[in-house]
């Protein structure tokens, strides 16, 4: 069932077209008579968490729900990309405070198991086998549609190749998506399985229009309800939920990617300017094995490139136990508790598996034009992918490639590896009673071992629609959530003056209009300790801002290479927060919504909004908001307009997202209410 991967798979993963060495233009393919058209109410790009909720709570409500992914798994981060650990606050876990969807989507997990956390994990409450979220969640998806009346189709293997966008008269901007081309893919007869080769070696096949050696090709046209469209408004509504943002450089809607420029609402950019090059790092995750024996460990034939980066990073982490417990995933049997550096745990033993996902290890952070992971519009218009049939899903193809090699690398590190990029010598030991698990039955569902899709902390973020309060576009900022001191010297020096007024006076509430005129000093008053409150609010989220940061030069695992100066200033502890609509809406287009990671967050404020519950509430968000813009007829733009109190339908909304159990606020954090400080 599990083996060890081959010299000559290694040779062939290390194989690169010189078509892909550097940013280098893409021929357009032919397109293809459409095989197949599916009609659908609402159509899901992307079913990570954000898309699988978005699905459930529209099924809940009767909809016909069109689902795609890339991979043939749902569940985008506890199952495809491997975190099978869920992130969440002590505070949010304790008081389980979360949408009503997730909440059944833990307690689903716990009844599969007959436990809350299989893995004994000490980085989080659950913690389990990505294979078995998969299974998990699909059940739950077909429940809802039965619960609900509704219709689910789900596309595995499937990518959006392109969309057809008309201008639509007396609508908005008058710009809708009346259809979408995607493309399916299954072997060839005679051929090895999905999920055989890692994604670098099928992605751009996938996006290919021409049946291929390796894969037969279905050309799928997706639309709406062949119905007539009130005028004005739309018959079906696409939700982007894929983890780069895929869509969103499709269609080229307004968007940010990587480090926006510091200001008063991101005084803690590393950066003077915009860098669309440096985004968090991605994590291709694998699941390792404990043995009683020691096992055979052949080194990679590329380890030596990648082994000057890798560390355990802190004295204070440097213990495989430490490591290895930290996100196991399966514990096979008891054992006794353990310590180190004031952390206990359960000492692993034979039989236990390990999901690996660390900073300096399987991390892949590059942060140049030369290996920048997501396209930026420049390079998508270089690689020939704004043209006819040229869409090839936005990504360099190499760094895949990287990431996946790193990441194998790593592995070997972990089990015989004796050096440490941050600790120096005499750290590291070898730890060979291990084997990597592999086969399309093994916990990544992978003959390779990796995850089938690398776990994505950001992609491209929408700027919203401009309004009163947010001339440029609507985003929110690092100071919306943030629990830093804003005091700190650092922030007086770094600022300008104005800047440095006008971030006391965003902070400072009533007093700002006094703050901005010079009638009081900046440091006179009293900022507030709450996050941003948005009238507009459809769902909660609560984590710290956390960041794996880009490298400095290029590439990544260049020796001695560091982290971007200054990339962590803006990490720390952040307040709950709030998912205001504003966030969801792209410009441009009015019948798309965003869900998940690619909302409109700033670099900072995305590094906390990523996480799993935060997904699950965007998603159900853009469920129910696509959903009652249906049975109302209207665009979702129409539940932002004007004052928010005077904005019926956007009343509407916020009481039935309530009664679905799906919470717009933290319980006591009001305006009225200062101390947050409850909520850690």
């Amino acid at each position: 069932m599990y083996r060890f991967i081959s010299k000559d798979f290694w040779q062939k993963l290390i194989a690169i077209p010189l078509s892909l060495i550097s940013v280098t233009p893409v021929m357009a393919s032919v397109p293809r008579n459409v095989e197949r058209t599916e009609e659908c109410e609402i159509l899901v790009v992307g079913a990570g968490l954000a898309g699988a909720a978005t699905a459930y709570e529209a099924l809940l409500m009767g909809k016909t729900v069109c689902l795609t992914d890339i991979t043939d798994w749902v569940g985008g981060q506890i199952s495809s990309q491997g975190t099978s650990a869920l992130d969440e606050r002590s505070t949010q876990r304790k008081e389980l405070f979360f949408p009503s969807g997730y909440l059944e989507l833990r307690s689903n997990l716990e009844k599969f198991y007959g436990r809350s956390n299989p893995g004994e994990c000490w980085v989080s409450d659950s913690c389990f086998l990505p294979k078995d979220a998969h299974t998990v969640l699909q059940k739950q998806l077909q429940e809802a549609a039965k619960k609900g009346k509704g219709t689910l189709k789900w596309f595995p293997n499937t990518v959006i190749k392109d969309l057809k966008i008309e201008t639509v008269a007396n609508a908005g901007t008058g710009q809708q998506i009346i259809e979408a081309i995607a493309i399916q893919h299954q072997p060839q007869p005679n051929t090895p399985p999905l999920n055989t080769e890692p994604l670098s070696q099928v992605i751009e096949d996938a996006y290919t229009y021409q049946d291929s050696a390796r894969f037969k090709k279905n050309i799928i046209r997706f639309t709406p309800p062949q119905k007539p469209r009130k005028e004005g408004k739309a018959n079906w509504f696409v939700i982007e939920a894929t983890e780069t943002g895929e869509l969103i450089g499709l269609t080229d809607v307004p968007h940010r990617l990587g480090i926006d420029p510091r200001s008063e609402l991101e005084p803690s950019s590393s950066s003077t300017t915009q860098d669309p090059y440096c985004t968090q790092g991605f994590t291709y995750t694998f699941a390792m094995e404990q043995t009683a024996e020691p096992q055979p460990q052949p080194e990679p034939p590329f380890y030596k490139q990648y082994e000057p980066y890798y560390s355990y990073e802190l004295p204070r982490l440097a213990d495989f136990d430490l490591v290895y417990t930290y996100r196991r995933i399966w514990k096979a049997e008891p054992s006794e508790m353990v310590t180190f550096q004031g952390i206990s745990f359960t000492k692993p033993t034979p039989g236990d598996i390990s999901m690996q996902n660390w900073t300096w290890g399987n991390d892949y952070r590059p942060g140049t034009s030369k290996d920048n992971l997501i396209y930026t519009k420049e390079q998508l218009q270089q690689t020939g992918q704004f043209n006819p049939g040229g869409w090839m899903g936005g990504l360099r193809t190499e760094t895949l490639r990287k990431g996946e090699e790193n990441a194998l690398g790593f592995y070997h590190w972990l089990v015989a590896g004796t050096t440490d990029s941050q600790l120096g010598d005499g750290v590291k030991k070898p730890n060979p009673n291990q084997i990597l698990l592999k086969g399309l039955d093994s916990p990544m569902g992978t003959v390779h071992g990796l995850s089938k899709y690398p776990y994505m902390r950001e992609g491209r973020r929408i700027i919203g629609r401009p309004n009163y309060a947010h001339p440029n576009g609507f985003m929110v900022n690092e100071i919306d959530i943030s629990r830093r001191n804003y005091r700190d010297d650092y922030y007086r020096q770094t600022l300008t003056p104005d800047q440095y007024r006008r971030l006391q006076a965003l902070l400072s509430g009533l007093e700002g209009f006094s703050v901005l005129s010079g009638q009081i000093d900046p440091d006179e008053v009293k900022n507030r300790t709450r996050s941003t409150i948005y009238p507009d609010a459809v769902g909660i989220g609560h984590y710290a801002i956390d960041f794996h940061p880009c490298m400095t030069e290029y590439p990544h695992e260049k020796p001695g290479n560091t982290e971007r100066k200054g990339e962590r200033r803006g990490q720390g502890q952040a307040y709950p927060f709030q998912i205001p609509l504003s966030a969801m809406i792209p410009q441009k287009i009015d019948n798309m919504l965003v869900a998940g990671k690619s909302i409109a967050t700033s670099h900072i404020a995305a590094a906390a909004y990523r996480v799993h519950s935060f997904e699950w509430s965007s998603g159900a968000a853009a469920g129910i908001t696509a959903s009652m813009a249906l049975q109302k007829g209207i665009l979702p733009y129409e539940f932002t307009e004007g004052f928010a109190f005077r904005n019926k339908n956007l009343q509407e909304l916020k009481i039935t997202l309530e009664k679905r159990g799906n919470p717009t606020q933290f319980p006591n954090t009001s305006i009225f209410n200062s101390d947050w400080d409850d909520w850690r």
